[in-house]
Protein backbone atom coordinates (compact mmCIF):
# COMPACT_ATOMS: atom_id res chain seq x y z
CA UNK A 1 0.00 0.00 0.00
CA UNK A 2 1.79 3.22 -0.85
CA UNK A 3 1.45 6.28 1.21
CA UNK A 4 -0.33 9.46 0.84
CA UNK A 5 2.87 11.14 0.12
CA UNK A 6 3.69 8.60 -2.77
CA UNK A 7 0.33 8.93 -4.58
CA UNK A 8 0.76 12.59 -4.28
CA UNK A 9 4.60 11.99 -6.32
CA UNK A 10 3.22 9.29 -8.76
CA UNK A 11 0.48 12.33 -9.25
CA UNK A 12 3.35 14.99 -9.68
CA UNK A 13 5.20 12.62 -12.23
CA UNK A 14 1.89 12.34 -14.41
CA UNK A 15 2.01 15.67 -15.03
CA UNK A 16 5.85 16.40 -14.58
CA UNK A 17 6.72 13.77 -17.71
CA UNK A 18 4.49 15.85 -19.58
CA UNK A 19 6.61 19.69 -18.57
CA UNK A 20 9.52 17.05 -18.87
CA UNK A 21 9.27 16.37 -22.26
CA UNK A 22 7.26 18.43 -23.88
CA UNK A 23 7.65 22.19 -21.62
CA UNK A 24 3.71 21.92 -21.51
CA UNK A 25 1.03 19.74 -20.70
CA UNK A 26 0.42 17.23 -23.53
CA UNK A 27 -3.20 18.50 -24.40
CA UNK A 28 -1.19 21.98 -25.15
CA UNK A 29 1.25 20.37 -28.21
CA UNK A 30 -0.20 20.87 -31.14
CA UNK A 31 0.32 17.49 -33.11
CA UNK A 32 -1.52 17.16 -36.77
CA UNK A 33 -1.85 13.14 -35.38
CA UNK A 34 -4.13 12.87 -32.41
CA UNK A 35 -3.17 8.99 -32.19
CA UNK A 36 0.33 10.33 -31.32
CA UNK A 37 -0.84 12.07 -28.32
CA UNK A 38 -3.28 9.15 -27.74
CA UNK A 39 0.11 6.82 -27.35
CA UNK A 40 1.60 8.79 -25.85
CA UNK A 41 -0.85 8.73 -22.79
CA UNK A 42 -1.34 4.85 -23.17
CA UNK A 43 2.67 4.43 -22.74
CA UNK A 44 2.95 7.09 -19.72
CA UNK A 45 0.36 5.16 -18.09
CA UNK A 46 1.75 1.68 -18.58
CA UNK A 47 5.26 3.33 -17.45
CA UNK A 48 3.38 4.90 -14.37
CA UNK A 49 1.71 1.50 -13.52
CA UNK A 50 5.76 0.03 -13.24
CA UNK A 51 6.65 3.22 -11.51
CA UNK A 52 3.56 2.50 -8.74
CA UNK A 53 5.75 -1.47 -8.60
CA UNK A 54 9.06 -0.02 -8.13
CA UNK A 55 7.73 2.70 -5.44
CA UNK A 56 6.56 -0.87 -3.35
CA UNK A 57 9.22 -2.48 -4.30
CA UNK A 58 12.25 -0.18 -2.51
CA UNK A 59 9.74 0.74 0.03
CA UNK A 60 9.59 4.33 -0.82
CA UNK A 61 9.12 6.50 1.76
CA UNK A 62 9.10 10.12 1.04
CA UNK A 63 10.43 12.65 4.17
CA UNK A 64 7.49 15.52 2.82
CA UNK A 65 4.61 14.80 5.37
CA UNK A 66 1.80 16.88 3.61
CA UNK A 67 -0.71 18.63 6.15
CA UNK A 68 -2.89 19.94 3.47
CA UNK A 69 -5.23 18.85 0.04
CA UNK A 70 -3.23 19.33 -2.66
CA UNK A 71 -5.13 21.15 -5.61
CA UNK A 72 -4.51 20.73 -9.06
CA UNK A 73 -2.49 23.63 -9.24
CA UNK A 74 -0.22 23.06 -6.75
CA UNK A 75 0.61 19.61 -7.90
CA UNK A 76 1.25 21.45 -11.52
CA UNK A 77 3.45 23.85 -10.02
CA UNK A 78 5.62 21.35 -8.23
CA UNK A 79 5.55 19.16 -11.38
CA UNK A 80 7.03 21.84 -13.32
CA UNK A 81 9.52 22.54 -10.66
CA UNK A 82 10.58 18.56 -10.51
CA UNK A 83 10.77 19.13 -14.44
CA UNK A 84 13.18 21.96 -14.69
CA UNK A 85 15.50 19.30 -12.18
CA UNK A 86 15.14 16.96 -14.11
CA UNK A 87 15.66 18.61 -17.49
CA UNK A 88 18.71 20.55 -16.12
CA UNK A 89 20.61 17.57 -14.52
CA UNK A 90 20.02 15.65 -17.86
CA UNK A 91 21.75 18.34 -19.83
CA UNK A 92 24.84 18.38 -17.28
CA UNK A 93 24.77 14.40 -17.65
CA UNK A 94 24.85 15.00 -21.38
CA UNK A 95 28.09 16.22 -21.99
CA UNK A 96 30.22 14.23 -19.61
CA UNK A 97 32.35 11.75 -20.87
CA UNK A 98 30.17 8.98 -20.38
CA UNK A 99 27.12 10.26 -21.76
CA UNK A 100 28.75 10.96 -24.72
CA UNK A 101 30.71 7.68 -25.22
CA UNK A 102 26.99 5.95 -25.14
CA UNK A 103 25.60 8.44 -27.77
CA UNK A 104 28.98 7.35 -29.88
CA UNK A 105 27.65 3.33 -29.34
CA UNK A 106 24.32 4.15 -30.19
CA UNK A 107 24.94 5.97 -33.57
CA UNK A 108 27.72 3.37 -34.03
CA UNK A 109 24.71 0.41 -33.49
CA UNK A 110 22.79 2.40 -35.57
CA UNK A 111 24.95 3.10 -38.32
CA UNK A 112 26.54 -0.26 -39.00
CA UNK A 113 22.69 -1.60 -39.46
CA UNK A 114 22.20 0.95 -42.00
CA UNK A 115 25.25 2.71 -42.85
CA UNK A 116 23.52 4.87 -45.43
CA UNK A 117 21.36 6.85 -42.35
CA UNK A 118 21.94 10.88 -42.73
CA UNK A 119 24.49 11.05 -39.91
CA UNK A 120 24.00 14.74 -38.83
CA UNK A 121 20.13 13.54 -38.53
CA UNK A 122 20.94 10.46 -36.31
CA UNK A 123 23.39 12.94 -34.15
CA UNK A 124 20.24 15.13 -33.42
CA UNK A 125 18.12 12.12 -32.75
CA UNK A 126 20.08 9.78 -30.67
CA UNK A 127 21.22 13.33 -28.70
CA UNK A 128 17.69 14.11 -28.18
CA UNK A 129 16.41 10.51 -27.12
CA UNK A 130 19.81 10.21 -24.66
CA UNK A 131 18.83 13.77 -22.80
CA UNK A 132 15.04 12.69 -22.52
CA UNK A 133 15.52 9.37 -20.85
CA UNK A 134 18.11 11.12 -18.71
CA UNK A 135 15.63 13.81 -17.66
CA UNK A 136 12.77 11.14 -17.20
CA UNK A 137 15.25 8.74 -14.81
CA UNK A 138 16.01 11.89 -12.92
CA UNK A 139 12.41 12.81 -12.46
CA UNK A 140 11.02 9.01 -11.73
CA UNK A 141 13.93 7.33 -10.61
CA UNK A 142 16.59 9.45 -9.10
CA UNK A 143 14.21 11.52 -6.32
CA UNK A 144 12.67 7.39 -5.79
CA UNK A 145 15.78 6.55 -4.52
CA UNK A 146 16.69 8.96 -2.06
CA UNK A 147 13.52 8.62 -0.65
CA UNK A 148 13.20 4.77 -0.21
CA UNK A 149 14.05 2.43 2.23
CA UNK A 150 15.18 -0.66 0.94
CA UNK A 151 17.06 0.51 -2.90
CA UNK A 152 18.72 -2.80 -3.05
CA UNK A 153 15.00 -4.79 -3.51
CA UNK A 154 15.96 -3.77 -6.93
CA UNK A 155 19.16 -5.84 -6.76
CA UNK A 156 16.91 -8.72 -7.17
CA UNK A 157 15.13 -10.92 -9.21
CA UNK A 158 11.63 -8.85 -9.24
CA UNK A 159 13.45 -5.59 -8.85
CA UNK A 160 15.26 -6.70 -11.90
CA UNK A 161 11.85 -6.93 -14.26
CA UNK A 162 10.74 -3.95 -12.84
CA UNK A 163 13.60 -2.47 -14.02
CA UNK A 164 13.68 -3.81 -17.39
CA UNK A 165 10.25 -3.10 -17.54
CA UNK A 166 10.62 0.46 -16.89
CA UNK A 167 13.35 0.92 -19.50
CA UNK A 168 11.16 -0.68 -22.17
CA UNK A 169 8.61 1.22 -21.34
CA UNK A 170 10.80 4.81 -20.77
CA UNK A 171 12.14 4.15 -24.34
CA UNK A 172 8.49 3.96 -25.65
CA UNK A 173 7.45 6.95 -23.79
CA UNK A 174 10.38 9.03 -25.21
CA UNK A 175 10.02 7.74 -28.43
CA UNK A 176 6.21 8.71 -28.44
CA UNK A 177 7.59 11.95 -27.34
CA UNK A 178 10.05 12.36 -30.18
CA UNK A 179 7.29 12.08 -32.74
CA UNK A 180 4.68 14.15 -31.44
CA UNK A 181 7.84 16.57 -31.42
CA UNK A 182 8.51 16.35 -34.86
CA UNK A 183 4.99 15.94 -36.16
CA UNK A 184 4.50 19.55 -34.40
CA UNK A 185 7.84 20.56 -36.08
CA UNK A 186 5.78 19.94 -39.50
CA UNK A 187 2.10 21.39 -38.77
Amino acid sequence: MLSKESKIRVLENFYGLDYVLFGKPVQKVEACCPELASEYVKVKGALLSVFIEMLKLVEHNPIDVLEEAIDSSHLRAMARESAVVARAVSEELIVTDKGRADIKSSLQEELNDDPSLDVDSLVKVKIREKAFSLAVDNLLVARTLEESDNVTALDEWEGRIVEEAYKVLRDSLVECAILILDDDDLS
